[in-house]
């Protein structure tokens, strides 16, 4: 009986540290920073170009971890096109956004970025990323 009870308190003991296994994710002190400007076309061809600014307002995607499927959180630029995801915790992440694309066969494509964050108060910028933008 006595074998037992060593037997399951090891194993619960186990559980916890399993347990206690952070993943990338929300719960940190890391963040991910970042800002977008546009190179903005007059033609769906994206071959007259118009001009370059800041991209206010565009959506900004990561996915926490290595799989790639589905994206975990999104933010939105401010008006002068930075962007930030904050409280992220030490591990592998994938911040991506759309640009247009021509002759892509749904006229956008993903901008991908593999980004580690290895330390808990890391700040991970990507600097300054220029997409493809139709006016």
């Amino acid at each position: 009986m006595r074998y037992y009870s060593w037997l399951l308190t090891l194993v619960l003991v186990q559980l916890l540290f399993l347990g206690c296994s952070k993943d990338p994710g929300i719960g940190g002190k890391a963040k991910i920073t970042g800002k977008l400007v546009g190179r903005f076309y007059s033609d769906n061809e994206l071959t007259q170009l118009a001009g370059v600014g800041a991209l206010g307002d565009e959506r900004v995607y990561i996915v926490y971890g290595n799989v790639k499927t589905q994206y975990d959180d999104d933010v939105r630029t401010t008006y002068d096109g930075t962007f930030e995801f904050k409280y992220l915790r030490p591990g592998k992440y994938v911040v991506f956004m759309y640009e247009n694309c021509y002759p892509c066969a749904s006229l956008q494509k993903e901008k991908l970025f593999e980004v580690e964050i290895t330390g808990k108060d890391q700040v991970v910028d990507l600097g300054e990323i220029t997409l493809t933008k139709e006016q």
